[in-house]
């Protein structure tokens, strides 16, 4: 099965953008797209986290919920909370009300602050664990790899939660640090250009 599909304007992309109507514009102007902001990561890395047993789709349709409960995912006033902000959050039916993952959250912030602390920011830190480029995988052809197995370690060894490898590479495509847009989708191109005038953060 080819990985393309004919989109509502004829031409090519990814397939899985087709599964809902609110893919589309979110494969065209995000996904793959290279970021710099440390609360872009943060946040992408907590839904991606929060997506775990359930699908994208269920995520991408409570992402403002989520934002509206997190603060727009500002690390360092969510390092603030405390358990009667947990239980608020088990009580908002507008986000995915699981308690592990609703602590897992407050535990990043406060580990996502440490790192900020070490490495001058989140960036710096995970665009270090950007793959070579021209390894010759096959786009949308692996879940894990060996450096979202490494970043996912790295993470886990400074305490962070709901970081396995899989959610890690999820993050890695989605974030830019991959180019992971099926060979003909036409924003294939869009992404690698993006990536080649992108400036890759460094320690600071």
């Amino acid at each position: 099965m080819t990985n393309l599909i004919s989109g509502p304007d004829g031409r090519q992309r990814c397939r899985w953008c087709g599964a809902a109507p609110e893919f589309l514009a979110y494969h065209d102007t995000e996904w793959g797209f290279p970021v710099s902001d440390d609360r872009r990561l943060f946040e992408k890395l907590c839904l991606e986290g929060f997506q775990s047993g359930l699908s994208w789709r269920t995520i991408l349709a409570k992402r403002e919920n989520f934002r509206a409960a997190f603060c727009g995912f500002d690390f360092i006033r969510i390092a603030q909370f405390t358990h009667h902000d947990v239980e608020r959050l088990l009580g908002d039916p507008g986000i995915v009300r699981h308690r592990g993952k609703i602590e897992a959250v407050i535990n990043n912030a406060r580990c996502a602050m440490e790192l900020v602390e070490r490495e001058g920011s989140l960036a710096a830190f995970f665009w270090r664990y950007e793959p070579a480029p021209h390894q010759g995988i096959e786009p949308q052809s692996a879940s894990t790899s060996a450096e979202s197995i490494a970043l996912s370690k790295a993470l886990k060894k400074q305490g962070w939660k709901f970081v396995g490898p899989t959610t890690v590479y999820a993050f890695m495509q989605a974030m830019g640090l991959i180019n992971d847009h099926a060979i003909g989708c036409v924003v294939r191109d869009e992404v690698e250009r993006a990536r080649m005038s992108f400036e890759r953060p460094v320690a600071a």
